[in-house]
């Protein structure tokens, strides 16, 4: 990663937030649209495409900026090197975020346009009870531990795999479907579809991912 200069490495993470949060959207919008009846099929279908989705984009561009697309995991990479003596910088680590929220807007702004919805608009969806703040506790603190099992054992290059799978795994064991990340919260905002989040859950979404870091 340190072969890659700063600028490239924020085009990655903002590109590759922004895909996520498309694949996220956009297969939660065609699931409502071929399974409107049956609610456990959408979240099926749903839960599928960020699996596999969340794989490939973790394959393509880890190499060039590590392949965070979530606050959380920058978070997490910055507080191992600062034990460690390597990691993510401060002010990268900030930068990061700040692209990360960025491209998860413009994801869902692109899968907005690819189903004919209104390009600007606000999720109506709410999601905030207990229950939901409980499990994005527990989703968020799973993947930080996931990755830093992954790192500590020298197992990075399983992260692909592990992550994808715990991921789609949190979709069906969590209340709150395993958002697990600030940033993809922030972009489901401005979908109003089967993934959007209302803008009044989304806080304390947020909330409980730091409680978990």
């Amino acid at each position: 990663m340190d072969a890659f200069g700063l600028p490239r490495r924020l085009l990655a993470e903002f590109v590759g937030s922004a895909l996520l949060v498309t694949v996220v959207v956009g297969s939660g919008i065609a699931a409502a649209k071929l399974s409107a009846n049956d609610v456990g099929l959408q979240l099926l279908e749903n839960s599928t495409a960020t699996v596999f989705g969340l794989a490939v984009l973790i394959l393509m561009f880890g190499p060039v900026s590590g392949a965070h697309f979530n606050p959380v995991v920058t978070a997490a990479d910055w507080l191992l090197g600062r034990r460690t003596g390597s990691g993510i910088a401060s002010g990268d680590a900030v930068a990061y975020v700040v692209v990360q929220a960025l491209g998860a807007v413009a994801g869902s702004w692109l899968a907005n346009i690819m189903f004919d919805l209104r390009v600007f608009e606000l999720a109506t969806k709410e999601r905030i009870t207990t229950g939901h703040i409980v499990g994005e506790v527990v989703a968020t603190a799973g993947l930080i531990a996931l990755i830093f099992t992954l790192a500590r054992s020298g197992r990075a290059g399983l992260s692909a795999a592990a992550v994808g799978a715990y991921i789609g795994a949190a979709y069906w064991f969590t209340s709150s479907t395993s958002f697990a990340n600030p940033a993809v919260t922030v972009g489901r905002m401005f979908s109003d579809s089967f993934a959007g989040i209302a803008p009044a859950s989304a806080p304390g979404f947020i909330a409980a991912k730091s409680l978990a870091r």
